[in-house]
């Protein structure tokens, strides 16, 4: 699949619009400056850059690998930033839309007793009958654990031919996630951000091997970045920046576009002021599909980039919306089962 260069989507986005285990609690109205804050002296990373170069490779087939790199010293500044220059296609034939309905599902939605013991499946129910799309989980949780019911997922949008994307957790290393990953990737491995956001940049390579072995089309990948019940993230905001920015590239380098699930409060809590300009999947946990469109207001913007998506619970189910405007080009976000 070929991907779409992020200032074109932006601009794109910005002409259509008027003003992401999943399902994120927002108590309190965030302002459009505290989303955009960069008290922790990240730098902006809207536009393209040259990166880093390269200090080992991954495999094609998508699995992380392992690899050496000479030892050096124990930086932990912040990676330059990913390049997103990716080719630029024919934009997508307008469908004139209004909002569309959907849901999303993960690793709640598979049977009792399936899955890593800390994210159990909970049999929960899959999207209503009016959904008109499907945002298919590929994680068990955190990074480096698929998703153990996907392929049954993807059969149920199959079989429906519903509109079908992809989101995954993305997770701070554990136990020897750093040692076993870190020193292969685009990035310099004899720093410590390097080695981080080569560990962020194989989670996105399981995971697309995941959708490959899963039999599961996606045009994007939505990166839901919050804290992760048993695995959250630590303090250090510019670390963990680092692994997000591995994940933007290891999916870019996938061919697929990026876009982002979270809320200003969580996102500033793993990683401070990081801006990536991605498109947003924006929860407004237990509310209302009225509450959810308002999220799609400029006023919730969280990296810098423009509402696709607005999710809320009901009866058990996480049920999501196209944003007003968004739906003009549905096949940017979906493939079509």
């Amino acid at each position: 699949m070929r991907g779409l260069r992020y200032a074109a989507t932006a601009l794109l986005l910005a002409a259509t619009v008027a003003t992401g285990g999943c399902a994120a609690q927002d108590a309190t109205p965030e302002s459009a400056a505290a989303a955009t804050a960069t008290s922790s002296g990240l730098p902006p990373t809207t536009g393209p850059s040259s990166g880093p170069a390269p200090s080992g490779s991954a495999t094609d087939a998508g699995r992380p690998t392992t690899g050496a790199s000479p030892r050096g010293s124990d930086s932990t500044a912040t990676p330059a930033t990913p390049s997103y220059s990716l080719s630029v296609p024919d934009l997508p034939t307008p469908q004139q839309r209004g909002i569309v309905e959907g849901g999303d599902v993960s690793w709640p939605q598979c049977p009792p007793g399936t899955g890593i013991p800390q994210k159990q499946g909970q049999g929960k129910p899959m999207p209503l009958g009016s959904a008109e799309f499907v945002v298919l989980g590929l994680t068990n949780g955190p990074g480096f654990h698929a998703n153990p019911c996907l392929g049954s997922q993807v059969a149920w949008v199959e079989q429906r031919h519903l509109l079908a994307a992809a989101y995954s957790v993305i997770s701070a290393p554990v136990d020897d996630d750093l040692a076993r990953y870190g020193r292969t990737g685009p990035f310099d491995a004899s720093t410590t951000a390097g080695r981080l956001a080569n560990v962020g940049y194989q989670q996105a390579r399981f995971n697309l091997a995941t959708m490959r072995r899963a039999g599961l089309t996606s045009p994007i990948v939505w990166l839901d970045v919050e804290p992760v019940p048993d695995f959250d993230w630590p303090s250090d905001v510019r670390a963990n920046a680092a692994v997000v920015q591995g994940a933007v590239r290891g999916y870019t380098d996938g061919g697929v576009r990026v876009g982002v699930y979270s809320i200003a409060s969580l996102w500033q809590r793993v990683v401070g002021g990081l801006r990536l300009g991605l498109p947003e999947w924006r929860p407004a946990g237990g509310t209302s599909r009225a509450e959810a469109l308002r999220r799609c207001g400029a006023g919730r913007m969280f990296q810098g980039g423009t509402a696709a998506l607005a999710q809320w619970v009901e009866g058990d189910r996480d049920r999501d919306v196209t944003c007003p405007g968004t739906s003009t080009y549905l096949s940017l976000w979906f493939h079509q089962y």
